[in-house]
């Protein structure tokens, strides 16, 4: 092994020791609020806690809120999945099977500053691969979320970095393998988190678009891609018809995400009483009516109310914008639900963004090739969010591009600084050497 290659394996591995041990150090802080026992432990990772009970007990993927409710498509498998086998291990909602879940997250979160690393290697070199590995271990809503909620965000994080990291190779293979892999582990992503496929088929394009460009095969490698997709995502669809008749892409909670984000109090980040978690009647009306049913009438309500408030729903629209580069919500005391506005999340999130869009803006000064991937993960990863509803953790997806693009910005400055003071130093250093044979000869 050579010594950089030995050299790298080092920083890397301390990069993500320093971020893993982050994490459990802050794991023994937050690993309570997971183990409330109210409304019979709720708080244990939500509808992915209710779903995974019931894989368990033997009633299959189902019962997602308080009550035994049947076959539900609230959530997608994979997290649930993973959740149902540390249960069947460690014990359904047990301080065990807490700690194992936190630590699972913990451990994918500080695996991100890897791809992190490589794709900011890849763009923009070696400093700022540095500079945003380092800012992801320490990041500190990074270190905290992951280990405060049981949810599938920080695997999906991981996967997309990873799939990001793939990709900028992609533009350069055309190898079918490599695509098909490509495809395989962009069905798994989807299968935790849908929110990426917003990303993941433009970036794929442009990965296809490089390979045309550059007069490679592209073709086959796009068919293995879409293929490979098909076959791991098609098991989950063709539940979801057998089970409910009818075709559903991948979750059918969408109707439900549109309406506590857009009708209700506009105080609200999100108004809970607009769904079945706050309020007995909600909660009757999707026992009585079943999932399906409930969320045409979810789908019937929120369209028909943003119908008659289209001004509401564009100023929701925008402060929802807004929030994601800067968590800026409302300056008001208390927040009748959401979180307690926070100078602190708003000063470090609006500098992050700043830094991060002259980082994207050096990219493209540099070339439209290096800056391209990162506008679609910018542009295309919060859309369904803007339009639907947001919570301080939907977008940590976003946050690993927004670190390597504000690392780029950190270190194109560095090396701005660095020649001038090289410089200012070889002038000074040339200057004394040319005085000295002067005064010699002044002297004789």
């Amino acid at each position: 092994m050579s010594n950089g290659n030995r050299e790298l394996r080092r920083k890397l591995f301390w990069m993500f020791a320093v971020a893993l041990a982050l994490r459990l150090i802050v794991m023994a802080y937050t690993y309570p609020l997971e183990l409330v026992p109210t409304r019979d432990h709720w708080a244990f990772a939500y509808e992915t806690g209710r779903i995974a009970r019931s894989i368990v007990q033997g009633k299959g993927f189902s019962s997602p809120l308080f009550g035994d409710t049947g076959p539900t498509a609230w959530m997608t498998p994979v997290y649930p999945y993973i959740l149902a086998g540390v249960f069947k291990l460690f014990g359904i909602f047990s301080r065990a099977s807490a700690f194992v879940m936190l630590s699972f997250n913990a451990l994918t979160s500080a695996l991100t500053c890897l791809p992190i690393f490589f794709f900011a290697r890849k763009s923009f070199g070696e400093p700022a691969a540095d500079w945003a590995g380092w800012i992801w271990a320490f990041f500190p809503y990074e270190v905290y979320w992951p280990v405060a909620r049981i949810w599938d965000t920080w695997l999906a994080t991981l996967l997309l970095a990873i799939l990001f990291c793939i990709a900028l190779r992609l533009a350069e293979s055309n190898r079918v393998r490599d695509w098909v892999g490509f495809g395989v582990l962009s069905g798994i992503a989807a299968l935790t988190e849908p929110a990426v496929l917003a990303v993941l088929p433009i970036l794929a394009l442009w990965a296809l678009w490089r390979l045309h460009k550059t007069n490679q095969r592209w073709l086959k490698p796009a068919v293995g891609a879409v293929l490979a997709v098909i076959l791991v995502v098609s098991p989950w669809f063709i539940r979801n018809y057998r089970v409910f008749h009818k075709f559903i892409p991948l979750r059918d909670v969408f109707p439900l995400a549109l309406r506590v984000g857009n009708v209700g109090d506009q105080f609200n980040m999100i108004t809970l009483t607009m769904g079945p978690w706050e309020s007995d009647e909600q909660w009757k009306d999707y026992q009585k009516s079943g999932e399906m049913v409930y969320m045409q009438h979810v789908w019937s309500h929120a369209t028909g109310y943003i119908g008659d408030h289209p001004g509401q729903y564009i100023f929701s629209f925008v402060r929802r914008i807004i929030y994601v580069w800067t968590k800026f919500w409302y300056l008001i005391p208390t927040s009748r639900y959401g979180y307690e506005p926070d100078p602190v999340d708003v000063f470090v999130y609006t500098g992050l963004s700043i830094l991060a869009f002259l980082g994207l803006r050096g990219a493209y000064r540099k070339s439209a090739v290096v800056g391209a991937p990162y506008a679609i993960v910018l542009i295309f990863f919060p859309i369904i969010y803007f339009g639907t509803s947001i919570e301080p953790w939907y977008s940590a997806p976003m946050d690993p591009f927004l670190i390597a693009l504000a690392a780029a910005a950190i270190a194109s400055r560095e090396l701005r600084q660095r020649p001038a003071i090289f410089d200012r130093f070889i002038r000074r250093t040339s200057e004394d050497e040319s005085a000295a044979p002067a005064e010699e000869f002044a002297e004789r």
